[in-house]
């Protein structure tokens, strides 16, 4: 059975089961039992290959030792041992404080986790099938890693999980701009599902890390958080797939509840690669950490807190919606602060279709670098490929629709860049004199012409008598048929 069959053949089990209600619950669910699935097979691996290894489990609540024998508890005792003991003992854990231990790891994944399920003959179905995938074989854990990222987009579905998700094809083409080393440190704030960090954890491996202190240096330079608890517990569970044992980098816990002077100096980082959640709003109280931008719109919160982390000569590249580049205030100031702080070089003008169908919504990469002023920042329009109206479900963006974009950029040191019917040039004086309006439109695009607005309203009104007369007919037409 492949691994995808799979894992249809545990959702459709976990179907039948009257507690677990809809996408996002079912994903939670099949999310902490693959947790622990993974971190036993990679303690069996760890104990053979290190002397001094310990779990982080205790014997008894080890995969092993209560779900691997597809004959083992079921029905009420299974559930009585879930309940009563398994999750009180991973919600209370506690950390030994050294290097390298996964406990605090494991509770801070159980602390907000939930056992959906309500029938302990089910469970023991799905803990089965879970059982028959091997994380310690390298082809099945990779496989597996591409379900899983499936399973990631499928949580879109999931209400406003959307929010947890950027398109692989835009991570990875980020990733690939900003080309992150071993032994940089990597932050993302608004980590989700664990996207950014993936795309970078898969480019250093390609690209750079050659011997164990290569992979030592990357794995050390990784930091994010989150504040959600079910995209806590999906990018946890995503740095293990990955190989990543010790995952205690990613914190859960909301990055903008610090005040913004209280991030000191040896906390500032090489770089930023994240998508913001955008047209949130935070909590009373979280825009006082922020005197100068005040505002509760998530976004420029979080803005205004990547300047402030990257070290001189950092750089970051941003996913922002429209409204951050046109809107006024707040945003303006912040706007200027950015190009005073920053060299705010690039900015890729994505299509509304990008993260349809769940929004559609204009967003934009921003990319700058920190310790100079923005002089001049140059836009790129991605356009949708020719004979396709707009991304979707079934069309997505992928990474060589950005070919061209990557063709033009003038590699690492962005030279010999050319204006063309896609990319062109604004100085920093024309942004000033705008009132730092960053919505400039592709000036190389005649705009539309719609029309007299006097004619057009003619037309409307005209549209709209027709429409009318028509209903009438129809209503005519209807009472005479049923008079019969």
């Amino acid at each position: 059975m492949s691994v995808r069959t799979l894992v249809k053949s545990i959702q459709d089990i976990m179907r039948q089961d009257s507690g677990v209600d809809g996408d996002a619950q079912r994903i939670s669910q099949l999310c902490w039992m693959f947790f622990l699935k993974i971190i036993d097979d990679q303690d069996q691996e760890l104990e053979l290959t290190q002397d001094s290894y310990i779990s982080p489990l205790p014997e008894k609540l080890q995969w092993r030792n209560w779900a691997a024998d597809p004959e083992g508890i079921t029905g009420d005792a299974l559930l009585n041992f879930v309940n009563g003991e398994l999750f009180p003992a991973l919600k209370n854990l506690t950390p030994t404080g050294k290097s390298g231990d996964r406990r605090r790891v494991v509770r801070d994944v159980f602390e907000d986790a939930y056992n959906y399920m309500k029938s302990g003959q089910l469970m023991r179905q799905v803990v089965n099938k879970i059982a028959q995938v091997d994380f310690n074989n390298l082809a099945e854990r990779q496989h597996f890693g591409d379900i899983y990222e499936q399973i990631l987009a499928d949580l879109q579905s999931a209400g406003n999980a959307g929010e947890y998700y950027t398109p692989r094809a835009v991570t990875s083409f980020m990733v690939d701009r900003i080309n992150p080393h071993p032994g940089e440190i990597l932050f993302d704030p608004a980590c989700g599902t664990g996207g950014f960090l993936t795309c970078s954890i898969r480019h250093m491996r390609e690209h750079y890390v050659k011997k164990p202190s290569d992979e030592w240096l990357l794995k050390n330079g990784l930091r994010a958080v989150e504040k959600k608890p079910l995209p806590h517990m999906l990018c946890v569970t995503n740095m293990l797939l990955h190989g990543i044992e010790d995952a205690s980098f990613v914190r859960h816990d909301n990055t903008l509840a610090r005040p913004l002077v209280s991030w000191s100096k040896d906390e500032r980082v090489d770089i930023v690669l994240t998508n913001p959640p955008f047209g949130g709003r935070e909590e009373d109280g979280v825009e006082d950490n922020f005197p100068t931008f005040r505002t509760k719109e998530t976004a420029d919160l979080f803005l205004a807190l990547i300047i402030r982390l990257l070290k001189p000569e950092g750089r970051a590249a941003v996913v922002l919606p429209d409204g951050t580049l046109f809107g006024e205030g707040v945003k303006t100031r912040l706007k200027e602060h950015l190009m005073e702080e920053c060299n705010l070089h690039t900015i890729v003008r994505l299509p509304n279709s990008v993260f349809k169908p769940y929004a559609s919504i204009g967003t934009n990469l921003l990319f700058f670098e920190k310790g100079a002023p923005t002089k001049e920042i140059w836009f790129y329009e991605h356009r949708v490929p020719e004979g396709q109206k707009a991304y979707s479900m079934t069309r997505p963006i992928r990474l060589e629709h950005f070919k061209s974009c990557i063709d033009w950029w003038g590699g690492p040191e962005r030279k010999n860049r050319e204006k063309t019917p896609q990319a062109w040039r604004v100085t920093a004086e024309e942004v000033k004199a705008r009132n730092y309006n960053l919505d400039f439109k592709n000036p190389h695009e005649v705009a539309d012409d719609h029309g007299d607005p006097e004619h057009l309203l003619a037309d409307l009104n005209a549209a709209e008598a027709e429409t009318a007369r028509l209903r009438d007919q129809l209503k005519a037409i209807l009472a005479e048929a049923l008079a019969r």
